[in-house]
């Protein structure tokens, strides 16, 4: 009995230990555990607050090559144009063509009344009169004075005094005469006439209304413009200019014909850069003989060039936001191979407004788009894609 009870109370012992054994073990394995999910957390914190501290850029990568095709604006002008002014003072009587009508040259565009040219007309002629009346007596008198003076009638003073008035009289003469003509040339400008053939594209006078001509405040009262053949003024880039040469064929587009194009032909450059715009003006010429288009009209002219320019260096075309303007010069920033930032120097030849046309870049560059003005040479950052055309 006393063997029993004692089995009795020594059994539970083992089993006791293993249980407590293995809470501990489970609870090991769960400080273990704890500590490696704290440690894990503690490494990715710190790995995404590295991360953090990394900043993210846009990326493009620069247009092709220097582009073939320059489009510049431009405005055209007639051929010939002349503002028609009036050179005699009066009342316009009346005008014959209207603004859009055809004229010849030498045909009549108005009329004008000019009363005080006509009073100062008839009294010239009539001066003139009456310095012809007192030459032809001053040469009568001088004649029978010289018929005198071989008789020795009269003296050689008095017959010297005579040709002495024929004289004067002779050049008031010219003098009256010369006013005649004056005020007669004066007085055919009451026609107004059309200088050459071409269209009346203003007329800035009415029936009646007062002329008054010689003055600054004068305006022209019509404008005739000869629209057979339209004039192209452009100013090209200094980049461009070696590539411009009479003869060159460039393409136009005006808002009115938007899906028509239209050729003209390179007349003249001035041969020569303007030192304020770095631009070179040139000359192109395109016939109207269909009349199509007006004086005055905006135009886009695009240049095409089928061979690079001579001893040009390769180019690329950028957003202008991506200049960085430092001491050392126009830079940008590059993300490289292993994405830290490189400062690349950049020369800019063309600045197309959202765009620039530089050379240091090649087209497989990746550059920054609107670049911290902190960033440095080996910066890390985390580059995002982006689209750039040409």
């Amino acid at each position: 009995m006393a063997e029993t009870h004692t089995a009795m109370h020594a059994g539970p012992g083992p089993r006791l230990r293993w249980i407590i054994l293995g809470g501990a073990c489970i609870f090991g394995l769960i400080l273990v555990a704890g500590t490696i999910t704290r440690i894990h957390e503690r490494h990715h914190l710190h790995a995404t607050n590295v991360a953090a501290l990394v900043p993210s850029v846009n990326i493009v990568h620069p247009g092709g090559q220097a582009v073939d095709t320059l489009v510049l604006p431009g405005i055209l002008q007639a051929w010939y144009s002349a503002p028609v002014y009036a050179r005699t003072s009066g009342y316009l009587r009346q005008w014959y063509v209207d603004i859009g009508q055809k004229v010849e040259a030498g045909q009549l565009l108005a009329e004008i009344d000019t009363p005080d040219v006509d009073l100062q007309l008839a009294g010239a002629r009539a001066a003139l009169g009456t310095r012809t009346a007192q030459r032809d007596l001053a040469q009568i008198t001088s004649r029978r004075w010289d018929r005198l003076n071989a008789q020795n009638a009269v003296s050689q003073q008095e017959t010297d005094e005579r040709r002495g008035n024929l004289a004067a009289s002779e050049a008031t003469r010219h003098e009256a005469a010369a006013e005649v003509e004056r005020l007669e040339t004066l007085s055919a400008f009451k026609r107004i006439i059309a200088p050459f053939t071409g269209v009346v594209t203003s007329r800035a006078t009415d029936i009646g209304a007062l002329i008054v001509a010689g003055t600054a405040a004068s305006q022209p009262l019509f404008t005739v413009s000869d629209v057979t053949r339209l004039r192209l003024y452009v100013r090209v880039p200094q980049a461009y200019a070696a590539r411009m040469h009479e003869g060159f064929v460039a393409h136009f587009t005006v808002p009115d014909y938007r899906n028509r194009q239209f050729d003209a032909r390179l007349l003249h450059s001035s041969d020569a850069v303007d030192s304020q715009s770095g631009t070179m003006l040139v000359q192109l010429v395109y016939d109207n003989g269909e009349n199509l288009l007006k004086p005055g009209a905006y135009a886009q002219i695009a240049f095409t060039f089928h061979a690079p320019a001579p001893q040009a260096p390769p180019s690329v075309r950028i957003p202008a936001s991506s200049l960085l303007f430092r001491r050392d010069g126009t830079t940008v920033a590059v993300v490289d191979e292993h994405d830290h930032v490189r400062i690349q120097p950049v020369a800019i030849l063309i600045d197309f407004g959202t765009e620039l046309e530089v050379t240091g870049l090649a087209p497989q560059d990746r550059v920054i788009t609107n670049p911290p003005d902190d960033i440095d040479n080996g910066d890390p950052v985390k580059p995002r894609e982006g689209r750039h055309g040409a």
